[in-house]
Protein backbone atom coordinates (compact mmCIF):
# COMPACT_ATOMS: atom_id res chain seq x y z
CA UNK A 1 0.00 0.00 0.00
CA UNK A 2 2.87 2.36 0.86
CA UNK A 3 4.58 1.62 -2.47
CA UNK A 4 1.41 2.51 -4.37
CA UNK A 5 1.15 5.81 -2.48
CA UNK A 6 4.79 6.60 -3.21
CA UNK A 7 4.31 5.80 -6.89
CA UNK A 8 1.30 8.09 -7.13
CA UNK A 9 3.15 10.91 -5.43
CA UNK A 10 6.16 10.52 -7.67
CA UNK A 11 4.02 10.54 -10.77
CA UNK A 12 2.28 13.71 -9.66
CA UNK A 13 5.53 15.45 -8.91
CA UNK A 14 6.88 14.77 -12.38
CA UNK A 15 3.66 15.88 -14.00
CA UNK A 16 4.09 19.28 -12.42
CA UNK A 17 7.70 19.51 -13.49
CA UNK A 18 7.19 18.87 -17.16
CA UNK A 19 3.59 18.98 -18.37
CA UNK A 20 2.48 21.69 -16.02
CA UNK A 21 5.59 23.74 -16.37
CA UNK A 22 8.14 25.36 -18.54
CA UNK A 23 11.26 23.85 -20.00
CA UNK A 24 13.90 26.03 -21.61
CA UNK A 25 11.56 29.04 -21.51
CA UNK A 26 8.65 27.28 -23.19
CA UNK A 27 5.47 25.64 -22.07
CA UNK A 28 5.34 21.86 -22.37
CA UNK A 29 2.40 20.21 -24.01
CA UNK A 30 2.53 16.45 -24.12
CA UNK A 31 5.97 15.36 -25.30
CA UNK A 32 6.81 18.56 -27.18
CA UNK A 33 7.05 22.27 -26.57
CA UNK A 34 4.21 24.45 -27.72
CA UNK A 35 6.37 27.51 -28.11
CA UNK A 36 5.24 30.34 -25.82
CA UNK A 37 6.37 31.44 -22.39
CA UNK A 38 4.06 30.15 -19.71
CA UNK A 39 4.68 32.38 -16.72
CA UNK A 40 6.71 35.23 -15.29
CA UNK A 41 8.91 33.26 -12.86
CA UNK A 42 6.78 34.31 -9.89
CA UNK A 43 7.56 32.18 -6.83
CA UNK A 44 4.65 30.60 -5.00
CA UNK A 45 6.41 30.10 -1.65
CA UNK A 46 8.15 33.12 -0.14
CA UNK A 47 10.62 33.65 2.68
CA UNK A 48 12.44 30.36 2.10
CA UNK A 49 15.39 29.86 4.45
CA UNK A 50 18.51 28.71 2.60
CA UNK A 51 20.67 26.35 4.71
CA UNK A 52 24.38 25.66 4.58
CA UNK A 53 24.65 22.74 2.16
CA UNK A 54 26.86 19.67 2.18
CA UNK A 55 28.84 18.80 -0.96
CA UNK A 56 26.14 16.36 -2.11
CA UNK A 57 23.39 18.91 -1.43
CA UNK A 58 25.32 21.54 -3.43
CA UNK A 59 25.58 19.07 -6.31
CA UNK A 60 21.83 18.48 -5.97
CA UNK A 61 21.26 22.23 -6.04
CA UNK A 62 23.20 22.52 -9.31
CA UNK A 63 21.26 19.62 -10.83
CA UNK A 64 17.97 21.07 -9.55
CA UNK A 65 18.78 24.43 -11.13
CA UNK A 66 19.62 22.75 -14.45
CA UNK A 67 16.63 20.38 -14.59
CA UNK A 68 13.87 21.39 -12.19
CA UNK A 69 13.96 25.10 -11.30
CA UNK A 70 12.33 26.23 -14.53
CA UNK A 71 9.08 24.73 -13.20
CA UNK A 72 9.64 24.30 -9.46
CA UNK A 73 11.29 27.69 -9.06
CA UNK A 74 14.50 28.91 -7.51
CA UNK A 75 15.15 27.10 -4.22
CA UNK A 76 12.06 24.95 -4.77
CA UNK A 77 9.72 27.90 -4.23
CA UNK A 78 7.45 26.91 -7.12
CA UNK A 79 6.66 28.97 -10.18
CA UNK A 80 3.23 30.50 -10.80
CA UNK A 81 1.67 28.85 -13.82
CA UNK A 82 4.49 26.32 -14.13
CA UNK A 83 5.05 24.04 -11.13
CA UNK A 84 4.40 23.67 -7.42
CA UNK A 85 6.78 24.54 -4.61
CA UNK A 86 8.71 21.54 -3.28
CA UNK A 87 9.41 23.43 -0.07
CA UNK A 88 5.85 22.77 1.05
CA UNK A 89 4.28 20.50 3.65
CA UNK A 90 2.69 18.40 0.87
CA UNK A 91 6.17 17.12 0.00
CA UNK A 92 7.27 16.28 3.54
CA UNK A 93 9.13 12.95 3.71
CA UNK A 94 6.34 11.00 5.40
CA UNK A 95 3.88 12.02 2.67
CA UNK A 96 6.22 12.00 -0.35
CA UNK A 97 9.10 9.66 0.39
CA UNK A 98 12.40 10.00 -1.48
CA UNK A 99 11.35 7.20 -3.83
CA UNK A 100 8.47 9.42 -5.00
CA UNK A 101 11.01 11.79 -6.56
CA UNK A 102 12.73 8.87 -8.30
CA UNK A 103 9.45 7.58 -9.69
CA UNK A 104 8.32 11.04 -10.74
CA UNK A 105 11.50 11.65 -12.72
CA UNK A 106 11.40 8.21 -14.30
CA UNK A 107 7.69 7.79 -15.03
CA UNK A 108 6.07 11.21 -14.88
CA UNK A 109 3.17 12.19 -12.61
CA UNK A 110 -0.53 12.81 -13.09
CA UNK A 111 -1.70 16.07 -11.54
CA UNK A 112 -3.45 15.67 -8.20
CA UNK A 113 -2.45 18.20 -5.50
CA UNK A 114 -2.01 21.27 -7.68
CA UNK A 115 -3.54 22.73 -10.88
CA UNK A 116 -0.36 22.60 -12.98
CA UNK A 117 -1.26 19.68 -15.20
CA UNK A 118 0.54 16.37 -15.64
CA UNK A 119 4.31 16.08 -15.50
CA UNK A 120 6.05 13.87 -18.05
CA UNK A 121 9.17 11.83 -17.29
CA UNK A 122 12.45 13.73 -17.08
CA UNK A 123 14.78 11.63 -19.19
CA UNK A 124 17.84 13.86 -18.78
CA UNK A 125 18.39 12.95 -15.13
CA UNK A 126 19.82 9.70 -13.78
CA UNK A 127 18.78 7.92 -10.59
CA UNK A 128 21.95 9.28 -8.95
CA UNK A 129 21.05 12.80 -10.11
CA UNK A 130 17.59 12.47 -8.57
CA UNK A 131 19.14 11.20 -5.33
CA UNK A 132 21.32 14.33 -5.17
CA UNK A 133 18.40 16.61 -6.12
CA UNK A 134 16.29 14.99 -3.41
CA UNK A 135 19.08 15.57 -0.84
CA UNK A 136 19.01 19.27 -1.79
CA UNK A 137 15.21 19.49 -1.55
CA UNK A 138 15.22 17.71 1.83
CA UNK A 139 17.88 20.15 3.14
CA UNK A 140 15.69 23.08 2.07
CA UNK A 141 12.64 21.46 3.65
CA UNK A 142 14.40 20.82 6.99
CA UNK A 143 15.67 24.43 7.08
CA UNK A 144 12.08 25.55 6.63
CA UNK A 145 10.52 23.31 9.28
CA UNK A 146 9.31 20.57 6.94
CA UNK A 147 10.42 17.25 8.37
Amino acid sequence: MMIIAICIIAILLLAWLVFGGRMNGHMWSGDHMSGGPMHQNTPIATGIVIPNLSAIERKGERLFNENCAVCHGENGAGNEGAGPPLVHKIYEPNHHADMAFQLAAKNGVRAHHWPFGDMPPVSDVTENDVTDITAYIRALQRANGIN
